[in-house]
C-alpha cells in the first residue's frame, strides 16, 4: 500500500458566503491533493464564525509542502502550531534562499508562543522580526540589511484573509471583484458615489493613480472638484497628467485637442510643449500657483487644497517638469508614503500606476479600477484585493457621473 503523506489543518472565519472554504476546496483538488473533512461547525448568525478541520494528503512530502503552502494563503493553518522560524539576511538587499513571501493580506507570525501582526503588509516581499521588542513588519528587498532575522518557511505564519462585509449593501457586495460594461452605469456611479462619501465622512482616506486621458477624455473639471470637495487626499500619476492638466487649464487644450469640442486647435501641436515650458519659465507648479498663472484643473486644486501628489517619470516624458521624480526607487517610497493608512482606492485609466499602486496597498483597501479596455480593468483588479470593482467605460463620461452623484447625496 502506497503511503500517504497527511496533515491536519483548521480554518475559522465566514468559510461559507467570503467562499474561503470553497476556495481552500479548489486548490487541493486543482493540485491532485485528496482530503477528507473531518469536522465542519457552521455560523448561524452573522457575528458567529464558522470553523473546519480537514486531513490533507499528498503524495509524497514535496507535494504536500505543496499543498499546505496553497491552502495556507487562504487562511488556513495546522491544528499544532509550531514557532516562526528566523534566518539572517547574508548581505545587504539579500534574503536568505528560502524566505517566505508576503501576501497583502493580514498576516500574524507565532514568536516566542504568541502571535504577533506583521506591520505594512504588502504583496511579494519578506517578514523582518525584530526579537527586542517582538515586532515584524513588511520588507522590500532593497530595505534589507545584513544582520536582519528573516522569516522563512511556512511554519509560524497564519493568514488572515479578508472577508465580505456581513451588514448592509454597498458597492463591494453588489459587484464584488467584478468587471462589466453592462451593467447600469448611472446605478454604479450612485452606488461608488456612496461608498466615497461614507468612506470621506468617517475619516477615510481616499487616493487617486489616474492617467492623462482623464484630461483628454474631458473628466478633468470632474476630478478638479472631487479634490476641490475634499474627497481626495491623494493623487499619484506622472509626467503626462500634470503636463496634459496645465496644457488644458492654459489653453483649453490636450495633445492640441480642444477639450471641450474635440476640434484641432490652430497651431495646437505647440501647446503640450508651451505648457512644459512655462512651468520651467515660473520654476514649478507650486510657483505657477503662487504667481498666480494656473487657475484651474487638477493640479492647482492640489495645490491650493493641500493635497499630496507623486508624479512618477517614465524614459517617455517630454521634460520632465520639475517636481516630477526620476529615481524610481524615490518614486516608490513616495508612493507609498501617501498611500499609508488609505481606504480606499480610484484607479482610472491609468494601467502603469495601477498595477503599482496595487501592489502596494493591504488586501483590505476597497478598489475601484475604470478603463475603457475590459483587459485593462481584469489586470487592475487582479491584484488579490478582496473588496474590488471594475468599471468598463469611457472615463469622460462616468466620472462626471459620479460627481452629479456626490453633488447630490452632500445636498441631502
Amino acid at each position: 500500500m502506497k503511503r500517504k503523506f497527511d496533515q491536519t489543518i483548521e480554518i475559522k472565519g465566514h468559510l461559507i458566503d467570503s467562499m474561503i472554504l470553497t476556495r481552500i476546496f479548489d486548490k487541493i483538488m486543482d493540485l491532485k491533493g485528496d482530503f477528507n473533512v473531518l469536522e465542519f461547525h457552521v455560523g448561524k448568525k452573522k457575528d458567529e464564525l464558522s470553523y473546519a478541520r480537514l486531513l490533507v494528503s499528498g503524495k509524497n512530502k514535496k507535494h504536500l509542502d505543496q499543498l499546505l503552502e496553497s491552502v495556507f494563503i487562504e487562511g488556513a493553518q495546522p491544528t499544532k502550531i509550531d514557532g516562526v522560524t528566523l534566518k539572517p539576511a547574508p548581505s545587504d538587499m539579500v534574503m536568505p534562499r528560502d524566505f517566505y513571501s508576503t501576501t497583502n493580506n493580514t498576516t500574524q507570525i507565532f514568536f516566542h508562543n504568541e502571535w504577533i501582526d506583521v506591520e505594512n503588509m504588502m504583496m511579494d516581499k519578506c517578514i523582518v522580526v525584530d526579537a527586542s521588542d517582538k515586532s515584524a513588519e513588511c520588507r522590500k528587498i532593497r530595505d534589507i540589511r545584513r544582520g536582519d532575522m528573516i522569516v522563512t518557511g511556512e511554519k509560524g505564519v497564519r493568514i488572515l484573509p479578508e472577508e465580505r462585509p456581513r451588514e448592509g449593501v454597498d458597492i463591494f457586495q453588489f459587484m464584488s471583484s467584478t468587471s462589466s460594461s453592462e451593467r447600469p452605469t448611472q446605478q454604479i456611479a450612485r452606488k461608488i458615489a456612496m461608498d466615497i462619501y461614507n468612506t470621506k465622512n468617517s475619516g477615510g482616506k481616499i487616493v487617486v493613480t489616474a492617467g492623462p486621458v482623464v484630461v483628454h477624455s474631458g473628466a478633468a473639471d470632474s476630478l478638479a472638484k472631487m479634490i476641490r470637495m475634499g474627497y481626495i487626499n491623494g493623487l499619484l500619476t506622472g509626467n503626462a497628467l500634470a503636463v496634459h492638466d496645465i496644457e488644458n487649464s492654459l489653453f483649453g487644450t490636450s495633445l492640441g485637442m480642444n477639450v471641450k469640442n474635440g476640434t484641432l486647435a490652430i497651431r495646437g501641436h505647440r501647446n503640450h510643449m508651451q505648457a512644459i515650458n512655462e512651468v520651467f519659465r515660473a520654476g514649478s507648479i507650486e510657483d505657477m500657483v503662487k504667481k498666480n498663472i494656473l487657475k484651474s484643473g487638477i493640479m492647482y486644486e492640489c495645490i491650493k487644497n493641500n493635497v499630496e501628489y507623486a508624479l512618477c517619470g517614465s524614459i517617455r516624458d517630454d521634460g520632465p517638469i520639475p517636481g516630477v521624480i526620476t529615481d524610481i526607487i524615490q518614486a516608490q517610497n513616495r508612493y507609498r508614503s501617501i498611500l499609508r493608512d488609505t481606504k480606499m482606492v480610484l484607479m482610472i485609466s491609468t494601467m502603469l500606476h495601477s498595477i503599482a499602486v496595487g501592489n502596494m496597498i493591504p488586501a483590505r483597501v476597497k478598489v475601484v479600477a475604470v478603463d475603457i479596455s475590459q483587459a485593462v480593468v481584469t489586470k487592475l483588479l487582479d491584484r488579490g484585493t478582496t473588496q474590488a470593482i471594475g468599471i468598463v467605460s469611457d472615463i469622460g463620461a462616468f466620472l462626471p457621473m459620479v460627481l452629479h452623484q456626490l453633488d447630490q447625496i452632500s445636498k441631502k
